[in-house]
């Protein structure tokens, strides 16, 4: 006489052993899209470059802060924006965009110049 085997078990989740691992995961999901949020876009502002002079001549930005920097040359000759003190340097053709990252800065002014323009072309940025 034969017996039959047991069927073997198969080990089934149930909530409460899934519940941890749920858990983890969703902490996971929160800490990464908080993060996300950290590292959001860099403020953008614009700059034109029209008749060899910058506009606005005084760019207001928040210290602590990256900023994305669209200088405009709305001439038709090419400019190009330098500051010692930003450590910042482009070469801008007539009529084109250019994108300069600045900062975060510490509170303060710190000017920039054109270059091929400089008795006109003047201006600073005040980090407050």
């Amino acid at each position: 006489m034969t017996f039959p085997l047991p069927r073997p078990t198969i080990a089934r989740p149930t909530i409460a052993r899934a519940l941890p691992s749920l858990a983890a995961f969703a902490l996971a999901v929160v800490i990464a899209l908080g993060s996300a949020g950290a590292h959001a876009a860099p403020r953008q502002m614009t700059l034109i470059i029209k008749d060899h002079r910058f506009e606005p001549a005084e760019l207001r930005i928040p210290a602590g802060e990256k900023i994305r920097l669209i200088v405009h040359n709305q001439d038709p000759t090419p400019e190009e924006f330098e500051s010692y003190e930003l450590k910042r340097e482009k070469v801008i053709g007539g009529g084109r965009k250019a994108i300069i990252f600045i900062g975060p800065l510490k509170p303060g002014s710190y000017p920039f110049f054109g270059e091929f323009n400089p008795e006109t072309a003047q201006g600073r940025i005040i980090a407050e």
